[in-house]
């Protein structure tokens, strides 16, 4: 019997079943697409005379957030699942505002859930309309022969371009392994990381030494070992149940989890598009005071710093509610040691979740801005790529499908050990 089984475990358990590599296929599948799509070219758009335009043009910084300025081309998929990314976000604010949609997608169960769905695509082809709009009249005064039927032909492949993104994202989602959508960010990331060691380390420039050099590698490690620390870090609330409270044994193992970073990189990419937009449009307007205002960088990144805590704390509320957490305890029969049932629980997880949130956003701004002032003080400016917002979007996209897929393999394994029995 005991040779059967291990015969078993060798032939049936594989670390990589057929699941796993479906899942991986079908994302990578989806991610070569959407790349390769970017570099569809909108027709009617000569795109070598719009980039070199782009090098001494103010928009060139509001283009840049879609796509990297100097391999820029207005494609199909120049938006890419930005459109989406703002509109869960909206959507995230509209449900914790309204408490109609909160009542939907609390109690309103699979058809709440698809109805919330449903709304976030209809913002998402609303923000996608809007941004590429925007695009196609900011570039009335550089490309030749702009009319207005150019125009619409740049909204229509934009738009387009966007949906058929969310639409791939939402696949990957389902079908593959990970978010569809932090997998798209991580892959636009990556694609620009060679250009940008490339231009840290064979920079030339009296501002670059050698021990500059080594500042910044110093930097970008410790940045990433603070990332993985915020992404990893949790306080565990201890909870006990009614039968273990009366047979008086000790705490059973049960926890509550409440993350050091509960909001993600929500917080740094809704502060970052709420940014950019304001940012060009005062660079193209001729008011002095506000232009100065926004244009000083360590003034920029104060307000960066500002609203990243901000919306860090804001998130945090979205995400866990003490008040429904405490509600859950009391029908499951569950509490927290030491503390009543009810408003006490209530006010106990309060007061915990704003310590650990305080932490977290506080981190969470500084390893955001941090290299940044760096950057103003040592003077260079390949440093500005090296921003841990996006080292923060790697890590964190890392972490996560390794969680997945780490596990589907666990899940595979028992299911494999229950069929063998």
């Amino acid at each position: 019997m005991l040779r059967k089984i291990n015969t078993n475990k060798k032939q049936k358990f594989p670390l990589v079943d057929d699941e796993l590599k479906s899942k991986v296929f079908v994302t990578l599948s989806l991610l070569v697409l959407i790349r390769l799509g970017t570099f569809i070219p909108v027709p009617g758009i000569d795109q070598e005379s719009l980039s070199i335009s782009l090098k001494n043009s103010p928009i060139a910084s509001f283009l840049s957030t879609f796509s990297d300025r100097k391999t820029f081309i207005i494609g199909l998929f120049t938006l890419n699942i930005f459109p989406y990314i703002n509109a869960s976000i909206l959507m995230q604010i509209l449900v914790s505002t309204f408490p109609k949609l909160q009542k939907l997608q609390k109690e309103g169960g699979l058809a709440g859930r698809q109805e919330i769905t449903q709304l976030t695509r209809l913002l998402s082809l609303g923000w996608a309309l809007f941004q590429s709009t925007t695009i196609a009249f900011f570039l009335k005064g550089i490309l030749f022969g702009w009319d207005f039927n150019l125009a619409l032909q740049i909204v229509a492949y934009l738009t387009s371009g966007a949906m058929i993104v969310m639409w791939f994202s939402e696949l990957i989602t389902e079908y593959g392994v990970g978010n569809g959508a932090s997998l798209l960010i991580f892959t636009n990331i990556v694609s620009n990381l060679p250009n940008l060691v490339k231009s840290v380390f064979s920079d030339q420039t009296a501002a670059l030494t050698i021990p500059t050099k080594v500042l910044i590698s110093t930097i970008v490690v410790i940045a990433i070992s603070g990332i993985i620390y915020l992404q990893e870090g949790v306080r565990m609330i201890p909870l006990i149940s009614s039968k273990e409270l009366l047979s008086s044994s000790k705490v059973g193992g049960n926890f509550i989890p409440l993350r050091l970073n509960q909001a993600g990189v929500m917080p740094i990419i809704f502060t970052a598009t709420l940014l950019v937009l304001p940012a060009y449009l005062i660079k193209s307007a001729g008011l002095p005071i506000i232009k100065f205002l926004f244009l000083n960088k360590i003034l920029y990144w104060v307000s960066y710093f500002s609203l990243v805590l901000g919306f860090s704390y804001f998130y945090s509320t979205i995400i866990l509610n003490p008040k429904d957490i405490s509600n859950e305890l009391r029908k499951m029969a569950v509490t927290v040691p030491g503390t009543r049932p009810g408003s006490q629980t209530t006010f106990f997880l309060k007061n915990e979740m704003k310590r650990i949130t305080f932490i977290g956003a506080t981190f969470l701004a500084i390893i955001t801005t941090l290299p940044n002032i760096l950057e103003i003080i040592l003077n260079v400016q390949t440093l500005k790529g090296l921003g841990t917002t996006s080292l923060l979007i790697l890590v964190g996209v890392i972490i996560d499908t390794t969680r997945e897929i780490r596990s589907i393999v666990l899940s595979n394994i028992y299911k494999n050990r229950i069929k063998s029995q």
